[in-house]
């Protein structure tokens, strides 16, 4: 586990997301149960981590962020302006330089092979990213 202030990674960070997802005893913890679960299926190197507070999934980077709203859970992509998003999931912060967000209301439907797509796309930036810092 490593542990930096307050960024936790490992088994601690998996068990602080399953505190959040217990403590959202709604369709919020539902939801964002069902979503790590695609992004494990999506990326089963997927490393969990819990930075600011919130769920943080990474693969070379930072996959993405979970946050819980009282209308909605959003996952936050911080490299989601690079990213292809055939389907069109990313419905939230379109407008910047950089990140993307998908904002999933209760009773949202997951088109599940179109978010793991987008996780793996997530993952081939990332790694595009690392590589290119390398060379």
């Amino acid at each position: 586990m490593k542990k930096s202030g307050n960024i936790q990674s490992g088994a601690a960070a998996s068990k602080l997301i399953d505190a959040r997802i217990a403590e959202l005893d709604d369709w919020r913890g539902e939801t964002l149960a069902r979503l790590r679960a695609l992004i494990h299926d999506a990326d089963p190197e997927v490393v969990e981590e819990w930075k600011w507070e919130v769920p943080v999934w990474s693969h070379d980077g930072i996959i993405c962020t979970g946050e819980s709203y009282k209308k909605a859970v959003k996952l936050t992509f911080p490299k989601g302006a690079q990213m292809k998003d055939p389907k069109g999931l990313f419905n939230s912060s379109l407008e910047g330089n950089a990140r993307r967000a998908i904002d999933f209301g209760e009773g949202a439907k997951v088109d599940e092979g179109a978010f793991k797509a987008l996780v793996r796309e997530a993952v081939r930036v990332n790694g595009a990213t690392k590589s290119a810092r390398k060379g």
